[in-house]
């Protein structure tokens, strides 16, 4: 049976920055996590980061994979470095998903270490950017498939093709 690796906050953990979960009603999460194949992981809290805690985003005009090559810092409002946090966080869930033999994950949107598709654009504005958090570009790199919890239905294609031996 093949594993799935999921953001913990969409599985109802409070892990958020803001103390909250964004917990996904989804049918098919329901039915893989009453068949036991989901991995819940938190990378921000894994990486050593407390709930709650100050917002944070990637500088502006950057991604998770800037990041992980050194050439883009992840920054609190106030201006403190919590790029060290993001990484261990990511290494973490790495670590995870290999221990698991995930190959493919379901990750919130928007959230620096996690968001697949688009980030928050680095002014703490509201808006976002198009490109992955952290997380989401060393699991991508990794061979990974990244998915967001909009993209639930292209994620149970994948798994039907990984189950099929595709």
């Amino acid at each position: 049976m093949h594993r799935i690796l999921v953001s913990a906050c969409l599985l109802g953990s409070r892990v958020r920055y803001d103390g909250r979960a964004k917990t996904s009603e989804d049918a098919l999460l329901a039915r893989w996590r009453t068949e036991g194949r989901l991995v819940s992981f938190c990378p921000e809290v894994s990486g050593g980061l407390p709930v709650p805690r100050p917002p944070a985003e990637i500088e502006p005009g950057a991604t998770g994979a800037a990041v992980l090559d050194g050439t883009a810092r992840v920054l609190r409002a106030d201006g403190g470095d919590v790029t060290p946090e993001y990484l261990a966080g990511a290494r973490a869930a790495l670590a995870t998903a290999r221990c698991h033999g995930i190959r493919l994950a379901i990750l919130k949107e928007g959230s620096p270490s996690c968001g697949p598709l688009k980030i928050s654009d680095g002014t703490f504005g509201g808006r976002s950017a198009p490109g992955q958090g952290v997380t989401a570009a060393l699991l991508t790199a990794d061979g990974i498939r990244v998915f967001s919890e909009n993209e639930i239905a292209a994620a149970a294609t994948c798994l039907a093709a990984l189950e099929d031996g595709a």
